[in-house]
């Protein structure tokens, strides 16, 4: 178990703070336990998911519907390995990998963490802006600054008990879940296509894999990783083994639900928007809805955006302030730490959006999208290496056929970046019909290199100074 002291425990506010009865009925027990895995499913239906599954569904209609199940599947393993770890050692992900690492790894993991909830947080507070326009004519500049003050508003009400923080996210995911499902309704999408592209992979072009790895870095993120490590703790219970159990069942639920909001994304975009050419604007998918279903479908376009990018940015700030106790070891007030995750993603957001006018929109959303799978496996390498490591794990360990999967999914992520980053390099390069070119190759190469010196560096190199540590016993 964990001497991480106590002062040092991120989201230590609120943790153990929700009691789960030992006894009585198990559906009582299961629901005591559920709530966390709803909080981290927000990331699978965020505006980065619309905007790489927009994308997706106009450019290929329901071609890409399988990247969406596949990247789903992966993420339900991640996330359950997640909630093991924080029940069983009593740390978050971002604790533990600072404990098992030499300070310069973990100080680098962390960088790549801020990175990944920056980019993350650009695409929440962007299509929180967008919908915001949609729906009152506000300025997009003055809807992100609105966005980043509202949240905080929110995060304040977590001193009535975590239990409201949940209630408030999941009465934001169901109204998603409610207007998408009405938009369906109003569009009759040609189900058996959909089916048919859930079951069968295929990639169009080079441009359908940019999409394909947006689509991975929007399901699979990060930031949720370290979060779900951390608010599974907010329970106080006494049985481990049942705790496993119901935070299973929790996760598996909550993504499987998720899985349909963030299908339904594309297949509406396929339905509506195949044939009229690349939607590159949130704005423009409003419009084109508008006209084709009415004014009630790009409504509800519009509230499903707004909420989408409320929870998300609820979700994106607690994880930030995961994220910087977890690896930092530091004592700051809650609101100055969230203040500061705040201005993380608005900074950038408004710098974007001044650059650009506000426009391409959706292009935005994907790059912020293919930034975080680019950091997705420097969460998941140390998650599959921490918790397949007995002394950390004990009995929890997992097991050998769970391990393989886990570096299955490490394997084809990371060979996905590498192939992705190949491309980009050759089509900026001028061999836009050729990903084998050698300037992406070489970049790849040159990457390689860099992270394999610092690893080496560090491995070999390295000497600490003498300093208090945290360390799993």
């Amino acid at each position: 178990m964990s001497s991480i002291s106590p002062e040092f425990k991120s989201l230590g506010e609120v943790a153990q703070t929700i009691n789960v009865p030992a006894s009585g009925k198990s559906w009582r027990r299961f629901l005591a336990f559920g709530g966390p895995a709803f909080l981290v499913s927000v990331g699978y239906m965020d505006p980065g998911n619309w905007g790489t599954d927009m994308a997706g569904g106009s450019q290929y209609g329901y071609k890409l519907l399988w990247v969406i199940l596949l990247s789903n599947l992966m993420a339900q393993v991640l996330q359950v390995l997640c909630a093991r770890l924080g029940l069983v050692t009593g740390l978050d992900l971002a604790s533990a990998c600072r404990s098992q690492y030499k300070r310069p790894a973990a100080i680098a993991l962390w960088i790549l963490a801020e990175v990944a909830i920056i980019a993350c947080d650009l695409a929440e507070v962007i299509g929180s802006a967008v919908a915001l326009k949609l729906l009152l004519g506000l300025d997009l500049v003055w809807g992100v600054l609105l966005t980043g003050a509202d949240v905080l508003i929110l995060l304040a009400l977590m001193k009535f008990g975590f239990r409201l923080i949940e209630a408030i996210v999941i009465t934001l995911v169901t109204t998603i879940g409610v207007c998408f499902a009405y938009q369906m309704y109003l569009a009759q999408p040609d189900m058996a296509a959909a089916a048919a592209g859930m079951v069968t992979p295929l990639m169009p072009d080079t441009s359908a894999l940019l999409i394909s790895l947006g689509i991975l870095g929007a399901t699979v993120m990060p930031h949720n990783l370290y979060l779900h490590s951390a608010i599974v703790q907010t329970r106080k219970f006494k049985d481990l083994k049942q705790a496993i159990k119901f935070n299973t069942a929790d996760t598996i639920i909550a993504l499987s639900l998720a899985f349909f909001v963030n299908a339904a994304i594309l297949i509406l975009a396929a339905a509506v928007f195949k044939g009229s050419g690349k939607v590159d604007e949130l704005e423009q998918g409003h419009l084109l809805l508008k006209g084709a279903l009415g004014a009630g479908a790009a409504t509800a376009f519009a509230v499903a955006l707004l909420c989408s990018g409320q929870s998300s940015t609820i979700t994106g700030t607690l994880a930030g302030q995961v994220v910087m106790e977890g690896f930092l070891q530091i004592k700051v007030k809650p609101w100055v730490r969230r203040l500061v995750t705040r201005l993380l993603a608005i900074v950038p957001a408004l710098i974007v959006i001044i650059a650009t006018g506000g426009t391409r929109t959706i292009d935005l959303l994907i790059i912020s999208q293919v930034v975080l799978a680019a950091q997705l496996s420097f969460a998941i390498f140390p998650l599959i290496m921490i918790t397949s490591n007995r002394k950390v794990m004990g009995d929890y360990t997992n097991p050998k056929w769970l391990t393989g999967v886990g570096y299955l999914i490490c394997f084809i992520v990371a060979s996905l970046n590498v192939y992705a980053l190949a491309a980009q390099v050759n089509k900026t390069a001028g061999h836009e019909n050729n990903a084998f070119a050698a300037p992406g190759w070489l970049a790849v190469l040159a990457l390689g290199a860099t992270v394999l010196g610092f690893a080496l560096w560090v491995k070999y190199g390295y000497r600490p100074k003498s300093m208090p540590r945290a360390d799993i016993t």
